[in-house]
């Protein structure tokens, strides 16, 4: 079967669909519109055929696991898992700044390419193999986040949790600017740290302490850690009552990348070492934590695997790295074969300028069509 030109013949379909799903604002803050951009993709999904599970939150939208086929088949062994998420880094009203349009062989939109693309991909690949009855090797088990962009404890454990019971996984996250698939990402940790002083009259400092003096002696340990390796950003900040007034409390959130296991345990150990600056006391919190997306054997012979099936289409699957994050990493941090930036090509994610390289779009269908079949 030649999926390049099946999906070339339905180009405007997909064209169709992503549309749909841009003009279905989702920003990960707003649980009314996450889920109902996720309403109208669900039934698609349920449609063809797939049993559809709903995770109901109250913080964020829902969690939805599409399995396909709905029905066991004793011919199929195993499973892969295929992540995905509809939430995006963008407001409800973002689209009429932002419109949705096709110039070339770009197309323009917010979330376009990050990734309601890949969503597309996914939709397009299983309406294919009903389509056209075929018989994948597993079963397909795709896992729909509705807070990717922000990072949630409970996605991730449902993504650990589906990950231990499947063979593969495979990420629809966009692919790098030139197409190629993302296999190593830096792993996130958010610090916040909240100091405690003691009060006293700005004209008297020294009969209090200073918690910002506190932070910012804090903030100046962890700036040290910088490296070409390691990323700190002092994302938020803030402390004190009044001017004239020692600061009694103070607190600050930090953004910290790294690339490595190793190199998250030297930047843990020196946050939870700060529990006092002078006689300021200090409380460390990790917020949230993303795995590094590092480098493994089982990963490697998966992406052969993956690049011999490329070759069929005529394509070559070259690799890169990022230092955003991805859930592809919750799965590979356990060990299993994960392949991350599957999704279509683009440039400009959570910036202005987002968009999408349309015969990627085609591209990236055939291809993960044929993922689904033969791996």
């Amino acid at each position: 079967m030649d999926f390049s030109a099946y999906f070339r013949s339905r180009r405007g379909e997909m064209l169709s669909l992503l549309k749909e799903l841009v003009l279905r604002e989702s920003p990960t803050s707003d649980k009314k519109a996450v889920d109902a951009c996720a309403s109208g993709l669900i039934d698609r999904f349920a449609r063809l055929g797939s049993k559809v599970t709903r995770f109901p939150r109250k913080d964020v939208g829902d969690f939805h696991l599409v399995e396909y086929p709905a029905k066991d088949d004793p011919r199929q062994e195993g499973r892969i898992l295929v992540l995905g998420h509809l939430d995006t880094v963008w407001p409800l009203g973002k689209v009429e700044e932002m419109p949705f349009y096709v110039q070339g062989d770009k197309v323009f939109g917010p979330g376009v390419l990050d990734m309601k693309a890949g969503l597309v991909v996914a939709h397009s690949a299983l309406r294919a193999i009903r389509d056209l009855n075929l018989r994948p090797r597993r079963k397909i088990a795709l896992f729909l986040n509705s807070a990717e962009e922000i990072g949630h404890e409970e996605s991730a454990r449902r993504i650990i949790a589906l990950a231990k019971k499947s063979d593969l996984v495979l990420c629809l996250e966009p692919a790098l600017p030139d197409g190629a698939l993302k296999i190593q990402r830096k792993g996130r940790l958010v610090l916040r740290f909240d100091v405690s002083g003691s009060a006293a009259h700005a004209g008297s400092p020294e009969k209090g302490v200073s918690a910002v003096d506190g932070l910012l002696d804090v903030l100046r340990k962890m700036q040290s850690l910088r490296s070409k390796e390691i990323s700190v950003n002092i994302g938020l900040i803030g402390g004190g009552d009044k001017a004239n007034v020692v600061a009694a409390k103070a607190w600050a959130v930090c953004d910290v990348r790294f690339w490595t296991t190793a190199q998250k345990t030297r930047i843990l150990a020196a946050a939870r070492g700060l529990k006092s600056v002078g006689s300021a006391k200090i409380k460390p919190v990790v917020e949230s934590f993303t795995p590094p997306l590092e480098k493994t054997p089982a990963s490697a012979r998966l992406l052969e695997e993956a690049r011999s099936i490329a070759a069929g289409l005529g394509l070559t699957l070259e690799t890169g790295r990022t230092g955003g994050g991805s859930d592809a990493s919750h799965a590979a941090a356990l060990g299993k074969p994960t392949l991350d930036g599957l999704g279509p090509a683009g440039d400009g994610i959570h910036a202005e300028g987002e968009h999408l390289h349309l015969p990627s779009l085609v591209e990236r269908a055939a291809l993960f069509t044929e993922l689904l079949l033969k791996l």
